[in-house]
């Protein structure tokens, strides 16, 4: 499974983008928003608008995590 290392939007509000200002100036659409709330990875396009406006690594941003299986 490959998740968020950091509270995206947390990082981003740090960086002066509240979720109205990441809507308004349309680096996200409200559905973006909600799956960034949600923990659900954005596309390619998504992962790269996240990365330059946090002046960041994507490495920065996801990780991969080995399902564990339960027996």
């Amino acid at each position: 499974m490959i998740k968020y290392k950091i509270d995206v939007l947390a990082a981003l509000k740090e960086k002066g983008y509240s979720t109205y200002k990441l809507s308004k100036d349309k680096h996200f659409s409200g559905s973006s928003i909600q799956k960034m709330r949600d923990g659900i990875i954005l596309t390619e396009n998504g992962l790269s608008e996240i990365c330059k406006l946090l002046e960041c690594d994507v490495s920065e941003l996801i990780e991969y995590v080995p399902e564990t299986k339960t027996e």
